[in-house]
Formats: C-alpha cells, sequence, structure tokens
C-alpha cells in the first residue's frame, strides 16, 4: 500500500506544480521553493520513515505530524479541485465557448482553489483528531435468545493509538465507551500504531474500558507492523480477551451466544495465521447466534454463507471523504460505512474511532463510537 501512495502521491504533486505553483507570478526562488513543499507533503512518508520511526508509525510531534497530514490533505484535494477545472476547460474548448474559457483560465481561479483545498485540509485534520460521539442502532437477529434481547454490544475500531491520537485522546474515547454502559464491548482491530514501548502510555487508557461480560478484540492490519506479538501480551496484560482465529462464548440464563474473532490477511507478510473462520468456529454451539469480529468487511459474503449472524468490521474509516468512499469500497467487497444486509447477516461497518497517522483526514464521515442493541427477529430463524 504504502509504495502505491507514494507513487500516487508524486504524480499528483507534479501536476500540482506545473498546473498551480509554476504559472503564479512570483520570483522564481519562491516558485522553485513552493514546489519543492508540494513535493516534500507529497513523499512525507517515506522522508519521516528515514529519520524519525516508520510510514505506519510516525514517532514526531503531535503538531508536527497534525500540519503534515494537513499537507498531504490539501495536496490531495488541490489536485482534485485543478483536475476539475482543467476538465471543464477542456470542454469549454471542445464546446468553443470563449466567455467559459476566459472564466477558467482566469489568474486567479486556480491560486482560490489551493486556498480552498487548504482550508478543507485543516478542517479534515481537525474532525479526524476530534473524539468520536457515540451512535446508537438496534440490529435484528434471527434465533436470537430471548435473554439475549435488548443485549448491548459496544464497538470500538480504529483506534490508532499514536502520536497524533495519544493517551489523552484515548482516555477520552473510554470514558465515552463506559458512559454508554454496554454489556460486552468489543474492539475489531487496529488499536495502535508503533511499538509496545513507543505506545507505552498511549494505549494504557484501554484497560480502562468496562463491562459486565468484558472486552474482547481482534487484530487489524496495522498490529502486523510492529512487534506482533508482543502486542498480543500487551492486549491480554490489560485484561482483553484476543481472539486469533478462536471463538467465546457469551452466557445468560442458560442462552449461548457465540463471539468469533478472526485474523487479518496482511498476517500472510509475517508468516502469521491467516484468517479462518472455520478454525474459529471450530467446536462452537451450533444453536447460538453468531456474531463474527471481522476487521475487513471484504469476506461478508462468504461470511454470511456460513451462517453468520452478525459481522462487525472497520478498516475502511468510512471512505474519510465524502465521495472518496466510492473508490474505499472497490478494496472492501462493496462495503465502506453503516449496515448492510448480507443475506441473512447484517454486516455493519464502523467509521471508525480514529485515524491512521499519515492521512488523518475526516470530511462529511466522522468518527464513531458504535452502541448496538441485539433484537430478537420477529422473522422466523
Amino acid at each position: 500500500m504504502f509504495p502505491v501512495l507514494s507513487v500516487i502521491a508524486s504524480v499528483l504533486a507534479l501536476y500540482i506544480v506545473l498546473r498551480l505553483v509554476w504559472p503564479l507570478r512570483l520570483p522564481l526562488a519562491v516558485r522553485v521553493l513552493l514546489s519543492l513543499l508540494v513535493f516534500a507533503m507529497a513523499l512525507h512518508h517515506r522522508i519521516v520513515a528515514q529519520f524519525a520511526g516508520t510510514m505506519a508509525s510516525p514517532e514526531l510531534p503531535k503538531m508536527v505530524i497534525a500540519v503534515l497530514a494537513t499537507g498531504f490533505t490539501s495536496l490531495l484535494l488541490g489536485a482534485l479541485f485543478l483536475l476539475l477545472i482543467d476538465a471543464a476547460l477542456l470542454i469549454a474548448r471542445l464546446l468553443k465557448s470563449a466567455r467559459s474559457i476566459a472564466a477558467l483560465r482566469a489568474p486567479w481561479l486556480r491560486p482560490v482553489a489551493g486556498l480552498t483545498a487548504l482550508a478543507l485540509g485543516i478542517f479534515g485534520v481537525s474532525q479526524g483528531m476530534a473524539v468520536p460521539k457515540p451512535r446508537s442502532i438496534d440490529v435484528e437477529i434471527a434465533g436470537l435468545p430471548a435473554a439475549f434481547d435488548g443485549y448491548r454490544v459496544l464497538q470500538l475500531t480504529d483506534i490508532h493509538a499514536s502520536r497524533l491520537l495519544t493517551g489523552d485522546w484515548v482516555r477520552k474515547v473510554v470514558t465515552e465507551s463506559n458512559a454508554q454502559h454496554p454489556d460486552l464491548i468489543v474492539i475489531t482491530g487496529d488499536l495502535i500504531d508503533g511499538t509496545v514501548a513507543a505506545r507505552a502510555d498511549d494505549f494504557a487508557p484501554l484497560g480502562d474500558l468496562r463491562a459486565p461480560d468484558g472486552v474482547i478484540a481482534i487484530t487489524g492490519n496495522h498490529e502486523y507492523y510492529a512487534q506482533y506479538a508482543d502486542w498480543m501480551k500487551a492486549f491480554r496484560g490489560l485484561g482483553m480477551q484476543v481472539l486469533e482465529n478462536t471463538h467465546t462464548e457469551v452466557r445468560r440464563d442458560g442462552a449461548v451466544l457465540t463471539i468469533a474473532g478472526v485474523t487479518d490477511p496482511v498476517a500472510a507478510r509475517y508468516g502469521l495465521p491467516l484468517p479462518d473462520l472455520d478454525a474459529a468456529l471450530a467446536g462452537s454451539n451450533p444453536q447460538a447466534p453468531v456474531i463474527l469480529l471481522d476487521h475487513r468487511p471484504r469476506e461478508a459474503v462468504a461470511n454470511a454463507a456460513r451462517g453468520v449472524k452478525l459481522q462487525l468490521s472497520g478498516h475502511t474509516h468510512g471512505g474519510h471523504i465524502i465521495g472518496m468512499d466510492q473508490l474505499v469500497k472497490r478494496a472492501n467487497g462493496g462495503f465502506v460505512s453503516g449496515r448492510y444486509a448480507v443475506g441473512d447477516m447484517t454486516l455493519y461497518v464502523s467509521n471508525g474511532a480514529g485515524l491512521w497517522p499519515g492521512f488523518a483526514a475526516r470530511i462529511g464521515v466522522p468518527s464513531e463510537i458504535t452502541l448496538i442493541t441485539l433484537r430478537a427477529s420477529t422473522a422466523t430463524p
């Protein structure tokens, strides 16, 4: 993912330099400096990885990361705005509309587009760093035992504790989560970015999550980028039950609910177990409804065919920006945000609580803490 991101960002940077920076009526030295700044923003992930941490986890002061994230977001939006202007100019030329051509070639138009992109970048990063608000939904499950009718499951995902979203931010997420008084808390991956030592103070507040039936977690792709085995020990040390292609049971008044969890496909790069739903369900009660924790939503159709009643996922961050979700969903089985009916299964894809520091912007796609209340379906199981 990271090399492709750098290539795309470099192409967009070149486009911005040619269509916005170089035509500016500024001294050559200033235009050269601005051009270098644009390319630095495009390649800042790799530059930072050479001197301060990794592409997955930049180890820089919070405000430095926020500035870099703002610059990168502004670059993407600026390239989009310029592309739209150039596309409109092309159409105007094909239609031979002199008035439209003159308007689209106005010397102020592209600089204004650049400043607009910068303003939206600042706004987007501020939203990405905001503490998520609770969102409540009801989910009907066929065959849900009466003892679990009204059962409250709180989903956290994509927390991405880091130098950007630090321990103070994580503590606020934990406080907001506990205030919902869930029966069970599940975390569907990407809890952290960085090593155990680097995140010692940032992930510790997760140990204060409280629910009568505990906290259950699975891995996301980011757990694999640094010290996977150490992170599994650290999470369990906080009292979490981590499911790696296995399941656990929640019991109430003799009734059973199966909570299964699978690993992430990026495990293949590290020689670790790939997601295996058969292994996760081995030995489970065949009469108990299954809630599956799967970081990525793309296998939802196959999971539904295996009899899963509710799948909880994250990974997509909701697409980050309105419109960009159409691209993100293509890499995730057509799923990007919210509730989906997949056969007899309900899939819920959370926008996530946090964001990877390398692209820490949200525009029109708010972060969330999701409280899911289970309801017995009136339909015949």
